[in-house]
């Protein structure tokens, strides 16, 4: 079978939010570059938070803080305007809130997708690859990506969109990975076990998603003990409030930009506990009554166990035997699990495919514009850009949906600016960026 080669203008990597606002922002802004577009994702269906939809479960940000409501109250792309074609509007009024269940939000992003008319999306597309295309002068003319069935998609723009990979714990890292279970396939991997059978868990973190799945443990394997490790002495509330929210306005973007780097530091430093490691309060509240519950009735098949290290880890037999050290004392304990489940968050390093983007390009450093392009210190006439991996240099709001319309409006219009500085019948003149 002969591999594929497709060639667009535009290619986005990661059907989330992040490129979903894009192709909205593109229909809207610059239909003849959104017809000549592709969105593509490595999961075969559209989801937010895909391994952590429990039924239950919210967003933790205004339903206003959808794909296009900051940038555009009155597109038909809203959230509330789901609601409405869908005749969902009353009830969601009735329930006097700001925060829809995270299922409904996701139910809101297929919305979308079905309802885009120019950008073309193709799921079940794994990228392997991201390289520049390069002319005989040595200009960066164009991207090839490449796919894992061997096929290839060229580009004039590209736009990385996807998560970063996983944070796993090093002692837990050489674990079979049927085993130990990050939060983005919680849903997935815990749907494969019974949960009729008295499993032998342990949950690892202290931050949202942490919590979540051990309050999720009780209902889909509630026969089982589960012991839940984290290094801190306990539970801790985020420390939003309504000065520090504005911390994650749009408009702050600009002002954290222009910032010192000592600067920089500082704010996301002090900025840290209102995102990370940390827990919402009606959370904490449900846990801790479930646990209040489990001590009146003197069961004690699920607790938490504070302030200690996971030094080593091995299989053994049948089962996972994890060394814990005891961060006050030193003593240091055996615990015996079946399976671990991982709220540790994400590597905070750029995503393995931009790394090795950064690498062809021989880029000492990555570091973009304002305006989400990547920097790549060559003449070009094609561009790159980042979405969602820029919290150095954009704020601690990059990673969540708070910029994510005034975002891609940005990235679009700088698109469009590029394309009208360097239209596309002058690249073979080279009449180009840096020359």
């Amino acid at each position: 079978m002969s591999v594929q080669s497709v060639e667009v203008e535009l290619l986005a990597i990661g059907a989330g939010p992040s490129n979903l606002g894009l192709a909205v922002a593109l229909e809207e802004l610059a239909p003849e570059l959104a017809a000549n577009s592709l969105l593509i994702d490595r999961n075969s269906t559209i989801a937010w938070q895909q391994g952590m939809l429990m039924p239950w479960a919210t967003s933790q940000v205004s339903f206003l803080k959808d794909l296009v409501t900051q940038r555009d109250p009155t597109s038909r792309f809203s959230f509330l305007n789901h609601l409405f074609e869908t005749g969902r509007m009353d009830e969601f009024v009735n329930m006097s809130t700001f925060t829809p269940y995270r299922v409904e939000f996701t139910e809101y992003l297929r919305w979308v997708a079905g309802s885009l008319e120019k950008v073309r999306i193709e799921l079940g597309k794994q990228v392997v690859s991201m390289r520049a295309r390069r002319d005989e002068a040595g200009v960066v003319t164009g991207w090839v990506t490449t796919l894992a069935d061997g096929s290839t998609i060229t580009s004039r723009y590209l736009v990385y969109g996807g998560s970063r990979e996983a944070n796993i714990p090093p002692a837990l890292a050489d674990l079979p990975p049927n085993r130990v279970v990050h939060s983005t396939q919680y849903r997935q991997r815990v749907a494969e076990l019974s949960g009729e059978m008295p499993y032998r868990v342990a949950v690892v973190g202290s931050s949202q998603s942490a919590a979540e799945i051990f309050r999720a443990l009780r209902d889909d394997l509630p026969d089982s003990d589960v012991a839940w490790l984290m290094r801190s002495i306990g539970l801790s509330s985020d420390q939003s409030s309504k000065f520090t929210n504005e911390l994650y306005y749009p408009a702050f973007v600009d002002e954290f930009y222009d910032s010192r780097p000592e600067a920089r530091e500082q704010i996301l430093r002090e900025m840290h506990r209102t995102n990370y490691s940390v827990v919402t309060p009606p959370m904490l509240e449900h846990l801790y009554n479930d646990l209040y519950l489990d001590r009146f009735n003197n069961r004690n098949e699920r607790r938490l166990i504070t302030m200690v290290d996971i030094t080593s880890a091995r299989e053994t037999g049948d089962e996972l035997v994890l060394e814990l050290t005891d961060r006050r004392t030193g003593t240091v304990t055996e615990l015996h699990r079946d399976v671990v489940f991982l709220g540790t968050g994400f590597d905070v390093r750029m995503p393995r495919l931009v790394r090795e983007l950064a690498s062809d390009l021989e880029l000492d450093r990555i570091d973009v514009t304002r305006e989400y392009q990547l920097e790549l210190g060559v003449p070009s006439s094609a561009a790159c850009y980042l979405q969602g991996v820029n919290e150095q240099t954009h704020g601690i709001s990059d990673t969540l949906l708070s910029v994510l319309a005034q975002r891609a409006e940005e990235i679009c219009r700088d698109i469009i600016a590029h394309r009208e500085r360097i239209p596309a019948a002058a690249v073979s003149g080279h009449e180009v960026a840096g020359l």
